[in-house]
């Protein structure tokens, strides 16, 4: 499972570290590789680990194909998958056209979200972390129901 929140910055050729604990779960089966793909509804990377995203694509599979909403779906997030590796030192190289999506630049924050992880702009990531008081009274009754 992945999680925490770590602040990493982007270097000129569009790499990042990923943080130590995150690598810790994506090796754990002995293959580093993993999906990036932009989220379909926040300025963010989702970030998979293979064998989740094999499972995600085999349910959106039994999907209806002709249903407009999940053909959007597919375009929107499946069809932008990019298979990645992690390099000798960690880090992973994000393509040009998910850096754009999540307008990726200077500091990251990689956000872990138990079977997956969000990179966001840190910048971005804060924005999005406000809340109005509308919001935040919304955000606390839809919450209640977890009870934590």
């Amino acid at each position: 499972m992945f999680r925490g929140q770590f602040v990493h910055n982007i270097d000129q050729k569009g790499r990042v570290s990923v943080p130590a604990r995150f690598r810790e779960v994506l090796t754990r089966s002995d293959d580093t590789r993993f999906i990036l793909t932009p989220a379909p509804f926040d300025a963010c990377l989702h970030l998979h680990p293979l064998s989740a995203w094999e499972e995600l694509e085999a349910r959106v599979a039994e999907l209806p194909r002709l249903d407009p909403n999940i053909v959007r779906f597919r375009r929107m997030y499946l069809s932008a998958a990019v298979e990645c590796d992690l390099d000798k030192q960690g880090r992973v190289l994000v393509p040009p056209q998910l850096r754009e999506h999540a307008a990726l630049a200077g500091e990251l924050l990689w956000a872990g979200m138990g079977r997956s992880v969000e990179l966001w702009s840190k910048v971005n990531w804060d924005a999005a972390m406000t809340l109005s008081a509308d919001e935040a009274e919304t955000f606390r009754q839809a919450v209640e129901r977890i009870q934590i």
